[in-house]
């Protein structure tokens, strides 16, 4: 059980020495496989961008790091329901109409908000808000502003592909979809993961723990990229 326990711990450890890589360090960083074909791809073609979009949320450290903040203290199907379907919704506005409307924002910053995003809930999730402002935005309400900011860098690195116009609609969608599959699978794999953690009699010293290396792979995200970006 001790070493059941301390999987979450390991997973963010492990997540955030990845941002150290130089080839794991961008977010949303497309395969060269993947950017061959959507570069290549003309016409809808559903099912393979399903197939990315499922393999971008599932890879997509950055989702994840967020993601397992969002629910680390959600203890009712119903509460992680809302939360995580406030973050889908924001994060599918803005990779729709983001694409569509060809609203493109520096990645690099997008993705020093997006670390900011991951530090913001693990310091809300320690109690760092209540103690230091009293009254502070609602979860709820930023759960959705960040969900926006997270796809919005997807949408922003899809821009720098050149993807054909034909079929581009329902390619989008069809990507959409494949995030939200994607998301299902992440959002399994952590309420598993959390739910084993939570049958310790140590869960709040572990859950201080696991909440302290999370926001440090944020604060370490937001360095990288606001440094490349100056760069």
């Amino acid at each position: 059980m001790h070493r059941i326990i301390n999987i979450p711990c390991a997973f963010l450890l492990l997540a955030a020495l990845l941002l150290l890589l130089p080839e794991s360090s961008f977010a949303h960083n497309v395969a060269r496989a993947d950017q061959s074909f959507l570069e290549q791809n003309v016409g809808a073609s559903v099912i393979p961008y399903m197939y990315l979009g499922a393999k971008h949320m599932v890879t997509g450290y950055d989702h994840l790091l967020y993601l397992a903040g969002i629910i680390f203290f959600l203890f009712r199907i119903r509460e992680v329901a809302v939360f995580v379907s406030l973050f889908a919704l924001g994060h599918s506005i803005t990779l729709l109409f983001g694409v569509l409307g060809g609203w493109h924002v520096n990645p690099y910053l997008i993705d020093t908000i997006i670390g900011l995003s991951v530090a913001y809930k693990a310091f809300e999730n320690l109690g760092g808000f209540k103690r230091c402002f009293g009254n502070w935005l609602d979860t709820r309400a930023a759960v959705f502003i960040f969900g926006l900011v997270h796809g919005l860098g997807l949408s922003s690195k899809l821009q720098d592909l050149t993807i054909a116009e034909e079929g581009l609609i329902y390619n989008i969608i069809s990507f959409n979809v494949g995030v939200e599959i994607g998301q299902l699978v992440a959002l399994a794999f952590l309420l598993t993961t959390f739910n084993l953690l939570r049958q310790s009699q140590h869960f709040q010293r572990k859950a201080i723990a696991a909440n302290i290396v999370l926001m440090s792979a944020g604060f370490l995200l937001m360095t990288y990229q606001f440094t490349a970006y100056l760069v």
